[in-house]
């Protein structure tokens, strides 16, 4: 409400320069009320006379001044006309005290203390009237339902008296109370419903029954100690048609008008339906000039009279409570000329179903109203306070007219950008601008001319809705000349389609010719070399990566299956990264035969591949190099050499012995010339070379050859300390005497007892497992004997199916005239007994036993 064109009313003005200095931390406090000046026609109402009252409308405003006139406006400002009223009409003579309108907007009443009283209706002039009652009349009250109901109105002066038209369009008159000793009627308002009317006098505030005609009481005035001298004034307001809202100096009161109950109503027969409750009231600190309702909050025009000097009017939103009350926000306003008045000469009047609050003065009149989504975001622009616009367009998107994410969001950006926050101003890109891309480019444009291309990149959109390649380009431009190693991060984490890969291949060659650090060489190269795989150009990626030494080349490879054109980088591959080469080749897509010949100059990589060969769980690839295995094995890892001669038959055994003997390999030596059937020069290097007793004992029991045993005696028995350990170790695989009676008589052998005590016991273990064996076998037969009775002695199912084994008849019959004995063999065949031969002549089943039966056959048509 208002014209947005005049300043808000807590604005400087030139004068008033001293007074409006408020500190800063109240101006940063968030409003509730947004204010406008009415202007329009009234600026030139008021410019050459001064508001005395006023009666606010959802349709209109209406002003009384002090010359008497009474003018209708818009609320606006602008003047509305009607018929007779122009601009306005000299309803009185002297200052309007009060006006009045009824609920539809069609009638108003006005007083003056010239002593009339006027009904003027905007639409039709039948229920016009004017009445001199020859005193002065301070207040008036139109029946809320003026047409409806005998358009009556009630005056208010010494006496509070209802006035209605009767049979012939007569005024009736009648006097509902008497004021003349509480000092007349200061205020009168009368209920949308048109049942009570409340009026406040110097003693307190009653409320009357128009429909029984009686009074419900009056609320006695408490005696303020704040404002003893002040002139007091009743401000009076009917939040809905039972709650009326007092404001009366510094004291609030909520009255409630209710039914009694039926209880209630026979308790007391004679008191009135209805009664007047204080629900709750408090005070304040300062004058009461005007009240109204705000949902559950009361919106108080008040004004600071314990000040020194003029004081400017303030609006106030407080919450009522038990005795006391909140201050929710409290707005000093500067309306034209506050210097000049007091208390008195402010009114507060309020559209209820609007919320809207109208501040007058004699000189100036502001329209209030509850600050909307789209106003509290404009506030909280307008103090830079972006983070709780963003919160508030997001749980208030619904409510929105004016404002949208992406307008406050955008407002927002430009802030940080200007406050050089571009971190927090990147972070929000993505949920300001979501996936518009006309909005992207022109933000990322704004980063460019303050050279923060790259604090923004985290944040540009890559999967969907990519934007135009010339953003990319533009970051990657500004990472080159300024992160080298950003952009190889750029290079890596981007996807190529994003931008023209030949023109950034190009200005990083551009760029690598004016660069000195080796450093940033290196890592604009391993770019360069992404950017050629990207371009397919992989023969100049690959040897990018191969001058670089950079292990990236065998993930290029294996990515694009490059295996056919690196039949000439196998060497310098494995000089790079042996291991990841070896992985790379063990997908098989390059022959072993073309490994073998590129590293055939270099024997230690040769054999770490054909190790790895070995390796693998289908050895059948490198059995065909085990030869060349055998030399590099003895080269370079002797270890790993017996267990391939022991594993492998596809070697040259000769060749490999060779290979041996010429380093020594003992071991290895003596495996080959067993293998070849040379036990006994074998079984030589054991003891004389090795000189591992042990060894040749195994080496003997692998062979298990009585001429090994016998020169294994043969070299042992000069040799103390192996006769012991023969001693200890033979007595169980060859008879001991062989070795017990060829010891020279008088030789000193190391440990003879102890050897000779763990021959006897070898010998009697040999002894007791002969014996063991021999009783378990026992216990087996008979076990076994046994089990075979038992299931021999086992009873037998026979069912109707069984039929005899000679006549071929069942065996089971149902009658008993035809019952004969069964005979049954282990077998399972089965005979009448009359069938058979006398059984003392029978020593077996005559069917098994039948050389020229087939006994399948038999067996079958039995079962049939």
């Amino acid at each position: 409400m208002g014209d947005s064109s005049e300043s808000r009313p807590s604005e400087k003005n030139e004068q008033e320069n001293e007074e409006d200095k408020e500190s800063v931390q109240s101006e940063e406090i968030e409003p509730k009320l947004k204010y406008s000046r009415i202007a329009n026609d009234l600026l030139n109402i008021l410019y050459k006379d001064a508001a005395s009252c006023i009666a606010v409308h959802p349709k209109f405003i209406c002003i009384g001044t002090h010359f008497g006139w009474i003018y209708m406006l818009d609320h606006q400002g602008n003047s509305v006309r009607h018929k007779d009223m122009s601009t306005g009409y000299n309803a009185h003579t002297v200052s309007v005290n009060q006006i009045s309108v009824d609920v539809n907007g069609d009638f108003i009443a006005s007083c003056s203390d010239d002593g009339k009283v006027l009904i003027h209706g905007f639409y039709t002039s039948e229920y016009n009237h004017t009445m001199t009652l020859g005193r002065l009349v301070k207040c008036v009250a139109i029946d809320p339902n003026y047409a409806k109901t005998g358009r009556r109105f009630i005056t208010g002066d010494e006496r509070l008296v209802l006035h209605e038209r009767t049979f012939l369009s007569r005024i009736k008159s009648t006097v509902l109370f008497d004021m003349s000793v509480e000092g007349g009627v200061q205020n009168i308002r009368w209920n949308e419903a048109g049942q009570h009317i409340a009026w406040a006098t110097q003693l307190g505030v009653r409320v009357y029954d128009i429909h029984n005609k009686c009074s419900l009481g009056l609320i006695k005035w408490t005696k303020s100690t704040n404002f003893q001298n002040e002139k007091a004034r009743c401000n009076l307001c009917w939040k809905d048609t039972n709650t009326l809202l007092v404001g009366w100096l510094d004291s609030v009161r909520i009255l409630n008008v209710r039914k009694r109950s039926p209880a209630e109503m026979a308790l007391t027969p004679d008191w009135p339906q209805y009664l007047v409750e204080n629900i709750l009231s408090f005070q304040t600190d300062f004058l009461i000039c005007g009240i109204g309702p705000l949902h559950e909050h009361l919106v108080v025009l008040g004004y600071w009279k314990n000040e020194e000097g003029p004081q400017r009017p303030q609006l106030h939103v407080l919450e009522p409570r038990l005795g006391d009350y909140g201050s929710i926000c409290t707005d000093n306003l500067s309306l034209r000329g506050y210097h000049q008045y007091t208390a008195c000469d402010y009114y507060l009047e309020c559209i209820i179903e609007e919320n809207c609050y109208l501040i007058v003065s004699p000189k100036d009149i502001v329209a209030a109203s509850p600050y909307d989504a789209d106003d509290r975001i404009d506030w909280l622009i307008e103090h830079f306070k972006f983070e709780d616009a963003m919160e508030a367009v997001t749980s208030s998107e619904k409510d929105l007219q004016r404002h949208t994410k992406l307008s406050v969001g955008q407002s927002y950006l430009d802030h940080l950008l200007f406050l050089e926050q571009y971190q927090e101003a990147a972070k929000l890109c993505h949920d300001i601008l979501g996936n518009n891309k006309r909005l992207w480019e022109e933000e990322v444009l704004k980063f460019a001319r303050v050279h923060q291309l790259r604090t923004v990149s985290p944040y540009l959109p890559l999967d969907s809705n990519p934007l135009e390649p010339y953003i990319y380009e533009m970051v990657l431009y500004e990472f080159l000349k300024t992160d080298p190693e950003g952009f190889l991060s750029k290079i890596k984490e981007w996807p190529p389609v994003l931008y023209n890969v030949p023109a950034v291949v190009n200005a990083t060659l551009e760029h690598l010719l004016v660069v000195s650090q080796q450093t940033f060489k290196s890592v604009l190269l391993e770019a360069l070399a992404l950017l050629y795989s990207y371009d397919n150009k992989y023969d100049k990626a690959l040897q990018m990566y191969l001058k670089l030494g950079h292990s990236g080349v065998f993930d290029l490879i294996a990515k694009h299956n490059l295996y056919g054109v690196i039949h000439n980088m196998i060497e310098d591959l494995m000089e790079l990264n042996a291991d990841l080469t070896i992985t790379l080749l063990d997908s098989g897509e390059v022959p072993p035969d073309i490994v073998v010949a590129r590293l055939s100059s270099n024997k230690h990589l040769l054999y770490r591949y054909l190790d790895a060969l070995d390796q693998r769980k289908d050895r059948s690839a490198a059995k065909k190099y085990h030869g060349l295995l055998v030399s590099l094995y003895a080269d370079f890892a002797k270890d790993k050499l017996l267990a391939l001669l022991r594993r492998s038959d596809h070697y040259p055994i000769q060749e490999a012995l060779n290979i041996c003997k010429d380093r020594c390999f003992y071991p290895e030596m003596v495996y080959l010339l067993g293998r070849i059937g040379n036990t006994k020069e074998a079984l030589n290097l054991i003891t004389h070379q090795l000189g591992d007793i042990e060894y040749a004992i195994t080496f003997c029991k692998e062979h298990d050859d009585p001429d090994l045993w016998e020169d294994l005696i043969s070299c042992s028995l000069k040799r103390p300390d192996f006769i012991t350990f023969l001693l200890q170790r033979i007595g169980t695989y060859i008879d001991p005497r062989l070795l017990v009676q060829r010891i020279d008589s008088g030789m000193t052998i190391p440990g003879l007892k102890h050897s000779l005590v763990k021959l006897m016991q070898d010998y009697n273990l040999q002894v007791s497992v002969q014996e063991g064996c021999k009783k378990i076998l026992v216990s087996d037969y008979f076990n076994l004997h046994e089990r075979l009775v038992c299931m021999q002695q086992r009873g037998v199912l026979i069912d109707d199916e069984y039929f005899c084994g000679a006549c071929h008849r069942k065996v089971i019959v149902k009658d008993v005239n035809e019952k004969n004995n069964i005979v049954i063999f282990y077998c399972h065949h089965l005979f009448h007994e009359e069938c058979l031969p006398p059984l003392q002549l029978i020593v077996s089943c005559v069917i098994c036993n039948s050389p020229k039966t087939n006994k399948s056959s038999i067996f079958n048509s039995t079962i049939k």
